[in-house]
């Protein structure tokens, strides 16, 4: 009698794992490791090539590496295992993930013959993660029409002269990419994209997009870059620009100026760059912008520093020009203590000038500020900003944590006996090394 039970209960259980939708099914198997995706072919014999037809492949750094540790051709190794499992797999993949390793391979061949495989498979969603060395992506990946989000890490981009654009592309990464071949002038075409994000890739120049729906836009250490092209979508809410060099390394460098940037941006809420970009903004040091940038919300100045006059000058145009802005984060570095002797005069001289900035903040909330080293143009620039910003709830500052305990009370005592336009306005200075409040 209790095995007639036992079999019962088993036999419950067996249907309830064979008869799941099919839809959550396919949500389990995304969840999961490829190779416990395989393993699940022994819970039932509905579920015994339910990997064979899972819309999602995913082969990330983990299970790459592990594989690579077989060699490429081993029983279990990299370029074997990927072979087996695309050979069985049988229906549509919408979501494709390679991670390829930092291994021995003769050539990128048996990759090549995956990505003409994928492109017949309606693919949707695809990311290469490569540690290798630089792959160039074959011509069949530009006819992976259905394309929403593509991720490439080393690779070469050399589309196909005929090649027109991804018409359903929502998201596009690049990360150390290489733009190796001139276009011939044709800007590929991307009119339902909505975030781009390229970081250290090389001949951006030749590199021209066309996206007039774009909302978010992160270019990072690729000096090369004709932004301009990029800043025609009047739907950018975001934008993140840093060089993470001195523009002196640089010897193509698109030029351009704040007020140029910012004429057609009616939606831009957040805006972060570093100091090396801010000086190319401001070679022409505006004072005020043909029109204000009334929507922007969030400034970040990072690698920022107010002994660099130039530095100042684009903080304060950023500042003057933006009479919304709610929330300002400074990231400062330290500068060379000649050039700081020096900067300090300067910058310091024309914190102190009538009119210095002469706008008031009005919307200004929060003010955040590190590493404070206390230097003169950093305290009147904290003086500044205070007597300046009426509706101000909270200034944080982090103290650099190489100056002494005494001197970094000294600052602390200093700043917070500088007068504020707000009643309501809150100074949180923290200790580096205890990060608490002091």
């Amino acid at each position: 009698m209790k095995n007639n039970k036992r079999r019962q209960v088993s036999v419950i259980e067996e249907d309830r794992i064979s008869n799941l939708p099919e839809h959550l099914i396919d949500t389990i198997l995304e969840r999961l490791p490829i190779q416990d995706v395989i393993r699940t072919s022994i819970l039932s014999k509905k579920w015994r090539y339910k990997w064979r037809s899972m819309r999602a492949v995913v082969f990330d750094e983990q299970i790459s590496k592990k594989l690579a540790k077989n060699g490429a051709f081993g029983r279990h190794g990299f370029i074997r295992v990927i072979n087996q499992v695309l050979l069985l797999h049988k229906g549509s993949i919408s979501k494709f993930y390679l991670s390829i390793p930092d291994m021995f391979l003769d050539s990128f061949q048996d990759v090549n013959q995956w990505m003409l495989y994928l492109s017949t498979k309606g693919v949707k969603d695809f990311t290469v993660a490569n540690s290798n060395q630089r792959y160039q992506l074959p011509r069949c990946v530009f006819s992976c029409l259905e394309l929403r989000k593509l991720e490439l890490n080393k690779c070469i981009f050399k589309p196909p002269l005929q090649f027109e654009g991804f018409l359903y592309l929502e998201s596009l990464v690049f990360n150390n990419v290489d733009f190796t071949t001139d276009l011939g002038g044709t800007a590929i075409n991307l009119p339902q994209l909505k975030k781009l994000i390229m970081r250290s890739c090389t001949k951006v120049y030749n590199l021209k997009i066309h996206a007039t729906n774009l909302q978010v836009l992160l270019i990072m250490n690729c000096p090369d870059v004709m932004l301009l092209e990029l800043l025609r979508s009047q739907r950018l809410g975001m934008i993140c620009l840093t060089l993470m060099k001195p523009i002196e390394d640089f010897v193509r460098l698109e030029k351009m100026n704040l007020a140029l940037m910012f004429t057609n941006m009616p939606r831009l809420r957040w805006f972060y760059i570093d100091g090396h970009f801010l000086k190319v903004f401001i070679a022409e040091k505006p004072r005020w912008f043909p029109h204000a940038v009334n929507s922007l919300k969030r400034l970040w100045l990072i690698d920022f520093s107010l002994d660099d006059l130039d530095h100042l000058h684009g903080a304060l145009c950023l500042l003057r020009n933006s009479p919304n802005l709610e929330e300002l984060r400074m990231m400062h570095i330290q500068t060379e203590s000649e050039l700081m002797r020096y900067g300090e005069e300067t910058t310091s001289s024309h914190l102190e000038s009538p009119g210095c900035l002469d706008q008031t903040l009005n919307r200004l909330r929060i003010v955040e500020l590190s590493p404070l080293q206390g230097s003169r143009p950093q305290l009147l620039f904290v003086k500044l900003l205070l007597a300046q910003s009426p509706s101000l709830e909270k200034f944080t500052i982090q103290s650099n944590g190489t100056l002494d305990p005494y001197k970094r009370f000294n600052i602390a005592k200093d700043v917070m006996r500088f007068p504020r336009a707000s009643p309501k306005a809150e100074m949180i200075y923290l200790d580096p090394n205890s990060c608490k409040n002091v």
